[in-house]
């Protein structure tokens, strides 16, 4: 059971990055993101309703689902989705693999936390590595403006996704759980985008191409809900640190995928920035330091 959860796990959140880039086109990004999210609501809702756990959460936890629309289910998909417009999607599946580079800052920042040795050394394999998988495109002349606006987009969702991370721990210490957060949260990123989308003065679009409504589909109820419990359900299982090292795999999924259908040419400089990346992870992780002769 737990290698079917984190296949699953893997499987999924590394072939989400490819449907977000199926879903560019005729309708606007905000419009997207917003269709994603009102049916993973309610797709949500449901679940949990037909299980007898409605996600009941007390006023006093709403700001923390609010903060949690804000920042996890509105502007974090926002910057990914116009990033992918700029970049392959497998290259924003890398940079938000480093989100525990951007944890163990917002830990220091807000909660005091200094970072050990061993993150900085992993956070600085990570930064190097990430930089040499894009050095191809960002030292194109063609490409290298487009790579910079779509690595820092990128940069900016997964500071959104590490905040967010932050905000939930908060709440679950303040005794709210994350099947009551997390529902709730869903419903303010919509409340949200459906500002935003009025703001803009956009319509909502609803096209006629089959592979869009098969992403968002695939986006909102595999990524959105059953990846999601599937790798909570893990975090029960096995631990939030082992289960954290689905997020190191994933990238790699993600860039198969790119390689397949977006034409992601790999070179050398990319396979060791890659190979670079995912070591520091590890390093993060500590996984070096638990295999070594003290951990046996």
């Amino acid at each position: 059971m737990n290698l079917t959860l984190y296949l699953a796990t893997v499987l999924i959140w590394g072939s989400t990055w490819i449907a977000i880039a199926w879903q560019l086109g005729p309708v606007p990004i905000e419009v997207s993101v917003l269709y994603r999210f009102a049916l993973a609501a309610l797709a949500l809702f449901a679940l949990l309703t037909v299980s007898g756990k409605f996600p009941r959460l007390p006023r006093q936890g709403q700001g923390y689902a609010a903060l949690l629309g804000a920042l996890l289910f509105s502007t974090n998909f926002l910057c990914f989705y116009h990033a992918t417009q700029y970049i392959p999607s497998g290259l924003s599946a890398v940079v938000f693999a480093c989100a525990s580079i951007f944890n163990g800052l917002n830990l220091w920042l807000f909660e005091g936390q200094k970072p050990s040795r061993q993150w900085l050394h992993g956070s600085l394999m990570g930064l190097v590595g990430t930089l040499l998988l894009f050095w191809p495109s960002l030292a194109s002349s063609e490409l290298g403006a487009q790579a910079w606006k779509g690595l820092a987009l990128a940069c900016a969702g997964t500071l959104c996704f590490s905040l967010g991370n932050l905000v939930s721990a908060r709440g679950q210490r303040r005794g709210f759980t994350v099947l009551q957060m997390v529902p709730w949260g869903m419903v303010y990123g919509v409340v949200l985008l459906l500002g935003w989308v009025q703001l803009l003065g956009q319509e909502l679009v609803w096209p006629q191409d089959g592979r869009y409504w098969g992403a968002l589909l695939y986006l909102a109820l595999f990524g959105s809900v059953i990846a999601f419990t599937a790798y909570l359900t893990l975090v029960g299982r096995i631990g939030a640190s082992k289960a954290a090292y689905a997020t190191v795999l994933f990238p790699l999924v993600a860039l198969g995928l790119s390689t397949l259908f977006e034409g992601f040419v790999w070179q050398p400089v990319s396979m060791v920035g890659m190979a670079v990346c995912l070591l520091g992870n590890l390093v993060i992780f500590g996984l070096p330091r638990r295999l070594g002769p003290q951990a046996a």
